[in-house]
């Protein structure tokens, strides 16, 4: 079978995944057939599904013909023969008991047609010993999506013992289709990649405060603004429910032993039905407290060595058992969980002899297996890294927040590469873009540049907020930060070559400072502009207190900074800041024209005309100074900590001037 065969998709189970999984085939343009156990099941999955399609129609996400076509492509059924009877592909996603989904497959087998691709949505459970449950073993594989599913971009596809080549391609391809992101796991193995990241870590946070080495909010506080994740330990455990990431330790305790005992803690809260943010109390009260109130400022060494120990070990398991490599393990987890660096990564930074050393001494101490270190740790610790280090077989530069492109035409294309983090502008960003910018000012081959950000939501969201509330309030190392800005993207303003900025989705704070550096702007016109860094009690800190000024003028620059408004694409080209709107679907096209024409323009002249025209500016040299220290200090005030926890809790901040 290919990707052209399937025409219609049926879709087992109508709760929450299953009616996101398949309003996410129906908006792909597929036929699908919803089944449920009972006609009220259905129906509120169908309802939900409604609902869902008008609200993207009504935040502008789709048409409402669009909302309206794709909710007619879906049948609500219960009967499983008519439901599967002329299905190319069965996506089950009936609660995550082996019994209930072995019991569905016996039923379903009978049902299907024989061409037909069987695909379980599971997190944990065994593809193989599923598959084994039908006559179809080679045609059986894991699709695994992440909840929401029409929002999360994360689809693990895994493979059983006896899952043929070509069906893995096929849901692969079918992933893509459903505009998802398929990350392949190569072997069957319990909680795949990101649940086998997640819930030891999740485990490893409960042992620490079962273990009175550590309170839930030192943890949080590490993992949220320390470690710079997207949520602590346990807020995380309250999101996905501490029920579910108990299940799937029991399961993994089950398969793969001692490692994985649930911690009693954990156990507590599922006894107490104190399950999150569903029940309205997990480790947080959400019912009468703030819920997840997370202190910035007591982060632990402790806990970051034993949680970056736990996750690198988990890594290597992964990866010296061949289920997935360090490339996909990273992906797979910054898309699935938002994490703005993978584990593996992050675990090489940290500094895989420290991981190491750390789990030796709590294994001494303890004696349990969970710090019990992987043989392929400790083999990659002697070899310094996961991951190569330095540069790649060919002698090139090696990017990771960045993609650094030829689409010809002397065309060189710098590709802001976090599409997880709506590409938000971190420290390793900034090191990238310096390097990509010296590197393609050596190329003799490239005569123009230009910049884009990966995926249409956004071209770059700004600065990575978690990341420099992570940094604490030192006005010193936030000047240094801000000077560092100033410095990465003075190199791309004066880069001798002209810069045309690809604009698709957000261009905020960062963003869009990082725009200004361009000569022109070509936007999509669902593209949103702004400059929020005072509704976060701060200024904009990497030139654009200056260039804005330089590109729409003073009073213009004063509106879009000190309302710290949104504007839209068709605003700002009339306020001179955008040179050329366009539709979304020829954003890319219509910016690599622009590239390409200048690239075949005269290069001296263009490189005397751009230092003539720079020269000529009134000296922003004691603005920029102004404006390092003024961001700097401004990182010292309870303004900036009330601005970036409204901005992280998605509140309204209330700023005192303190």
């Amino acid at each position: 079978m290919e990707i052209d065969d399937i025409n219609t998709v049926a879709v087992l189970g109508a709760g929450n995944m299953g009616h996101g999984i398949a309003e996410v085939a129906a908006m792909a343009g597929y036929d699908v057939a919803m089944r449920d156990i009972k006609e009220e099941f259905v129906q509120d999955g169908y309802d939900q599904i409604e609902w869902s399609l008008n609200k993207l129609a009504e935040n502008d996400q789709l048409s409402q013909e669009e909302a309206d076509a794709a909710l007619e492509r879906v049948t609500p059924l219960v009967d499983m023969e008519e439901a599967c009877g002329n299905a190319d592909i069965v996506i089950e996603a009936v609660p995550e008991k082996m019994e209930i989904k072995k019991d569905v497959y016996s039923e379903l087998e009978a049902a299907a047609p024989d061409h037909a691709i069987f695909a379980t949505n599971t997190s944990s459970l065994s593809i193989t010993e599923l598959a084994d449950v039908t006559e179809r073993p080679a045609q059986f594989c894991g699709m695994h999506f992440f909840n929401p599913p029409v929002r999360m971009p994360l689809v693990e596809v895994i493979s059983g013992a006896e899952t043929d080549e070509e069906t893995l391609e096929v849901v692969e391809s079918l992933a893509e289709e459903f505009d998802k992101s398929p990350v392949r796991v190569h072997k069957d193995s319990p909680g795949f990649i990101v649940n086998r990241i997640l819930v030891p870590l999740m485990n490893e946070a409960c042992w620490l405060v079962e273990n009175d080495e550590a309170s839930i909010a030192e943890v949080d506080s590490t993992t949220k603004y320390g470690m710079g994740l997207p949520m602590g330990s346990f807020e995380l455990g309250d999101q996905v429910g501490n029920d579910v990431s108990y299940h799937v330790l029991e399961y993994m305790h089950e398969v793969l032993g001692e490692a994985y005992e649930p911690c009693p803690l954990l156990e507590r809260k599922v006894e107490n039905e104190e399950l999150g943010k569903k029940t309205g109390k997990g480790f947080y009260d959400y019912e009468d407290g703030d819920g997840a109130d997370i202190p910035t400022d007591e982060q632990s060494d402790l806990v970051e060595k034993r949680l970056v120990a736990t996750m690198a070990n988990e890594a290597a398991k992964l990866i010296g058992g061949d289920v997935a490599p360090p490339e996909s393990i990273d992906e797979a987890t910054k898309l699935g969980a938002g994490f703005p660096d993978g584990p593996v990564k992050l675990a090489d930074e940290f500094g895989l002899e420290n991981a190491l050393e750390a789990l030796e001494d709590a294994y001494e101490e303890t004696g349990h297996e969970r710090y019990a270190p992987a043989d392929y740790l400790e083999e990659r610790a002697s070899e310094g890294g996961f991951y190569e280090t330095g540069e790649d077989g060919d002698g090139a530069l090696e990017f990771d927040a960045i993609r650094v492109e030829y689409p010809g035409d002397m065309v060189g294309h710098i590709v802001l590469d976090r599409p997880h983090r709506m590409n938000t502008i971190s420290e390793a960003l900034l090191d990238e873009l310096e390097d990509a910018i010296e590197l393609l000012e050596d190329d003799d081959e490239v005569r123009s540049i230009l910049l884009t950000g990966e995926g249409d939501r956004a071209f770059s969201a700004g600065a990575d907020v978690q990341s420099m509330a992570a940094g604490g309030a030192d006005p010193v190392a936030t000047t240094e930060l801000s000077k560092r800005g100033q410095d990465v993207f003075g190199k791309l303003e004066a880069c001798e070559m002209p810069v045309v900025a690809g604009i698709d989705g957000y261009c905020l704070g960062g963003g869009m400072e990082l725009s200004m550096c361009a000569d022109l702007r070509v936007a999509s016109a669902g593209s949103e502009f702004g400059q929020p860094e005072l509704d976060l009690g701060l200024i904009p800190g990497w030139g654009g207190t200056q260039r804005l000024s330089a590109i729409v003028g003073e009073g213009r620059a004063k509106e879009i900074i000190l309302t710290a408004d949104r504007f839209e694409a068709e605003t700002m080209e009339s306020y001179g800041f955008v040179n050329e709107v366009v539709d979304g679907d020829e954003l890319e096209a219509r910016a690599l024209e622009l590239a390409t024409d200048l690239a075949g323009g005269p290069p001296i002249a263009h490189r005397y005309a751009k230092r003539a025209m720079l020269a000529g500016r009134d000296d922003t040299d004691a603005g920029l100074a102004y404006e390092s220290s003024a961001f700097g200090q401004l990182m010292a005030t309870d303004d900036l900590m009330e601005g970036i926890t409204a901005f992280m809790g998605d509140g309204e901040p209330e700023f005192e001037g303190k």
